[in-house]
């Protein structure tokens, strides 16, 4: 009777793949696992992954495999898996934001395995094979990386103008700068990152968020440049795989944080430090440039 079921089970899979295929043009089909326990987390990464006429997920609670039906023209295996990833769920590619994890109802907090980051050699080298391969798709990586560069470099530039206000001890402007901060993290599209750096932005996002919110949520400038020690922090681990334009300087100062020290980022190699002002303008030193 089981085996019944399995064969009436995988026929039906069959159907709906087929049906899904003649729905989608330039129909490409793959098997992926993605990791969860139940119907609702069934839902969840169906809904995370399909895309009207342009992708379709079919998840097995059982096998934890899914079934995903692609327009190979308009999205990737990556995107994919990307989106899912921002609902709460791994797979063997991407990792769910903790955050996020936490957030999803207990039953549907499946037992989380090791996973290892690509590296950007492995990166490079299929980025390489691809360009190799068809160079209309070189094109259309050139452009999305513009894009990626474009969306990063706002968080960037405010983000610098916020450290400018802390430096001139001007409390109003960092809280009005830091709302340009949370409009541009807020404006990001996750689904767009490059790999390495859409796994950087999964782990800090939430920092991000939080400390941008925070100074702009006061105008008490000592409130503020604590906020600003953990933002900073976050804002050097994705600016450390994102790159910028030109250089930019890691900057120490010993004498922040009650002396345990702070960092903050900067275009300029000559230190103007966010935390004391004018107070102690050039108490610190460049411990890091990042090219």
């Amino acid at each position: 009777m089981n085996s019944i079921k399995r064969v009436l089970m995988a026929i039906i899979l069959l159907l709906s793949v087929t049906i899904a295929s003649a729905q989608i043009k330039n129909g490409k089909t793959e098997t992926v696992k993605i990791y969860g326990n139940c119907d609702m987390c069934k839902s969840k990464i169906e809904t995370a992954g399909n895309l009207k006429k342009v992708a379709k997920v079919e998840w097995n609670k059982d096998s934890k495999m899914a079934t995903l039906t692609y327009d190979s023209s308009k999205t990737s295996q990556d995107e994919i898996l990307k989106r899912i990833a921002l609902a709460g769920y791994d797979s063997d590619k991407f990792l769910a934001p903790d955050a996020t994890y936490d957030a999803l109802h207990g039953c549907c907090q499946y037992e989380r395995e090791a996973k290892v980051a690509v590296s950007t050699e492995m990166k490079m080298e299929s980025a390489a094979a691809e360009n190799h391969a068809n160079h209309a798709n070189h094109s259309d990586t050139a452009i999305a990386k513009q894009q990626v560069n474009t969306q990063l470099k706002v968080v960037f530039d405010t983000y610098f103008l916020l450290k400018d206000a802390l430096v001139k001890t001007d409390g109003k402007a960092a809280a009005t700068v830091a709302k340009d901060v949370l409009t541009a993290l807020n404006a990001v599209k996750m689904e767009e990152l490059a790999m390495d750096v859409h796994v950087v932005w999964m782990k800090e996002m939430n920092g991000l968020m939080a400390g941008a919110k925070n100074i702009s949520e006061t105008q008490d400038i000592k409130r503020q440049r604590e906020f600003f020690i953990p933002f900073s922090k976050s804002m050097y681990e994705l600016i450390k795989v994102a790159k910028y334009e030109t250089p930019v300087y890691l900057q120490f100062c010993p004498m922040a944080n009650g002396g345990k020290g702070a960092n903050w980022l900067s275009k300029e190699n000559a230190v103007k430090n966010p935390y004391y002002g004018s107070q102690m303008m050039t108490c610190g030193k460049t411990v890091e440039t990042i090219q």
